[in-house]
C-alpha cells in the first residue's frame, strides 16, 4: 500500500474520534414523521456575535459561545418513538451517561442524562427524553415524544436562560435545579 493510501486510511479511521462522526440520532432527521431542529456550533458562534445592551442578553450571548450542538427530534408516531427510545438507551450505555433525574406526571415521562463536565456545575452533554405527552401541539403537529441532545460546555446554573431564549422545552429548567 502506498504511503498516500495508508494516510487516507488512517485519517478515515481516526475521524470519528475527532468528533466528525454523525450522532446516532441524526438518522431521525430524515424520517417523514419526525420534526427536527438542528443547531450547530457555527450558528451558536453567530448568536454570540450579536451586539446587545441588555445584561441578560449579553450573558446569553456569552453562554452560547460554549455550545457545540443542539438536536431536537419530535414525533407522534409510536413506532418511531420506540425506535428513538431504543436508540437512546443504547447510546446511554455506550456513552456512559449518568441519569440526572426522572419525572413522571399524568402519563408523561421525562428523563435527563448527563456527561460530567469540567466541574459539578458544568456538563459536556445533556440528553432529555420525553414520552407519553398528550394534547401537545407544536406548529400544528401533535407531539408525543421528544428527544433532545445538547453538547458543549453547559452551565447547569444558566440552563433556564437557554430554555427561555431558544424556546426549548421548559422541562430543561428542572435539570439545572436538580443536579
Amino acid at each position: 500500500m502506498t504511503s498516500r493510501k495508508w494516510m487516507v486510511c488512517m485519517l478515515l479511521a481516526i475521524l470519528p474520534a475527532l468528533g466528525f462522526s454523525q450522532s446516532e440520532f441524526d438518522r431521525f432527521e430524515a424520517m417523514d414523521d419526525v420534526s427536527a431542529v438542528i443547531v450547530n456550533q457555527n450558528m451558536f458562534k453567530l448568536f454570540s456575535r450579536i451586539e446587545a445592551d441588555d445584561p441578560e442578553a449579553k450573558e446569553f450571548m456569552s453562554m452560547v459561545k460554549s455550545l457545540k450542538n443542539l438536536k431536537v427530534f419530535s414525533t407522534e408516531n409510536k413506532a418511531i418513538a420506540k425506535e428513538m427510545q431504543s436508540t437512546m438507551n443504547d447510546y446511554i450505555k455506550k456513552s456512559s451517561l449518568e441519569e440526572l433525574m426522572r419525572v413522571k406526571d399524568k402519563g408523561s415521562n421525562v428523563k435527563f442524562y448527563i456527561r460530567p463536565g469540567r466541574d459539578e456545575d458544568h456538563v459536556s452533554e445533556l440528553l432529555m427524553f420525553v414520552s407519553g405527552m398528550k394534547d401537545v401541539e407544536i406548529g400544528g403537529t401533535n407531539i408525543e415524544t421528544v428527544l433532545l441532545s445538547l453538547t458543549g460546555d453547559i452551565d447547569l446554573n444558566k440552563i433556564s436562560m437557554l430554555t427561555k431564549k431558544m424556546n426549548l422545552p421548559s422541562e430543561l429548567d428542572e435539570a439545572g435545579k436538580n443536579r
